[in-house]
């Protein structure tokens, strides 16, 4: 059997809630895992004055892939500070981000929805090149785009189209930003010869988002720069339940690192009532990129029972706690798999 080592960075509010319960998860399949616990985030930030301390690089390096829990951002810059995950992001090279979204068993909710959405992770708005004018009263934000960059993430997410229905749309804003948007379309188009057996379609952005609310089973692949990506599989959360809900995966060059696509929630961390389900389907995203197909399925089948049985926290209209979530599908999954 193989044994896997994962570094766990818990991060900033709820992640520190999120992160022990996917472990709790983890732990039901029966695969062997050593944990590396590590820190980064703003808090470490106000306690060390470094948002990523060293040891913790050499912890994520160290690891066969790695699980983060959430990450508080200041709204204003401050000097020497520089986002958790967007620093490892660039450092490990996680080029590609990946977010799905699923019908979930939940009552309300559109069904017939199973999205991957693939996202460009290195470029675009938030590559972080800014600078003011005139004593600060012109702020100009530098949007980049390379043909590298975007060719790379159009294989990629061929390839992941080729695994599911063998559709993608390429989404864009080439009718306004035709240079940066341009080369865009343009890298896709080129790697899409390569591909003829997918189904490829535009989509311009806008459009793109009222068709992921009004008709999001229309979608299988969706391939976008960084800003869009960010903003689009939102609104694909939140046509299948919400953020608590949304597992991702970063993946590049040097590892990878999965998350919730949730932030850090102040407001409620520490409340115990914290939905753990997106980072434990992040968790399971992680099992299925190590290879571990079964049990990552086990976990989602897990979490779809939980849902249908009315174990819920209460963002989705339940009462659970975060622990009594986990435990309702740890004890799921164990089931599941002693069962196979």
């Amino acid at each position: 059997m193989s044994r896997y080592t994962i570094a766990l960075i818990e991060g900033d509010g709820i992640g520190r809630e999120v992160i022990p319960a996917a472990r709790t998860v983890l732990q039901a399949t029966g695969l062997s895992f050593d944990f590396i616990e590590a820190e980064a985030g703003w808090e470490t930030f106000n306690e060390r004055g470094v948002s990523v301390p060293e040891e913790t690089l050499k912890a994520v390096y160290r690891a066969d892939a790695t699980l983060f829990g959430a990450v508080s951002s200041p709204s204003e810059k401050v000097p020497g500070y520089y986002s958790a995950i967007r620093y490892l992001r660039q450092e490990m090279g996680l080029f590609a981000n990946i977010r799905p979204a699923k019908s979930r068993p939940l009552a309300g909710m559109a069904t017939g929805i199973d999205m991957l959405i693939v996202r460009e992770n290195t470029e675009g708005l938030y590559y972080g090149v800014e600078r003011t004018y005139a004593n600060g009263e012109v702020a100009v934000a530098e949007r980049v785009v390379t043909r590298g960059a975007s060719t790379r993430i159009a294989r990629f997410a061929f390839e992941k189209a080729l695994q599911r229905r063998k559709r993608l749309a390429v989404v864009h804003k080439a009718n306004v930003l035709s240079l940066s948007d341009g080369l865009f379309l343009q890298a896709v188009g080129g790697v899409a010869q390569e591909y003829p057996q997918v189904e490829t379609e535009t989509v311009i952005v806008d459009a793109c988002a009222m068709r992921l609310v009004r008709h999001p089973a229309s979608f299988d692949v969706l391939v976008m720069e960084n800003m869009f990506g960010d903003i689009l599989s939102d609104v694909s959360a939140g046509v299948t339940g919400g953020l608590g809900l949304a597992p991702s995966g970063n993946i590049g060059t040097k590892g990878a690192l999965f998350e919730p696509v949730h932030g850090s929630a102040p407001d409620i961390a520490g409340m115990g009532v914290a939905n753990p389900i997106a980072a434990i389907l992040s968790a399971a995203l992680m099992l299925d990129h190590l290879g571990e197909r079964q049990a990552a399925k086990a976990i989602e089948n897990a979490v779809n029972t939980a849902l249908s049985n009315g174990i819920l926290t209460p963002d989705l209209g339940g009462s659970a706690s975060t622990e009594e979530v986990a435990e309702k599908i740890s004890e799921t999954t164990r089931s599941i798999l002693s069962y196979d």
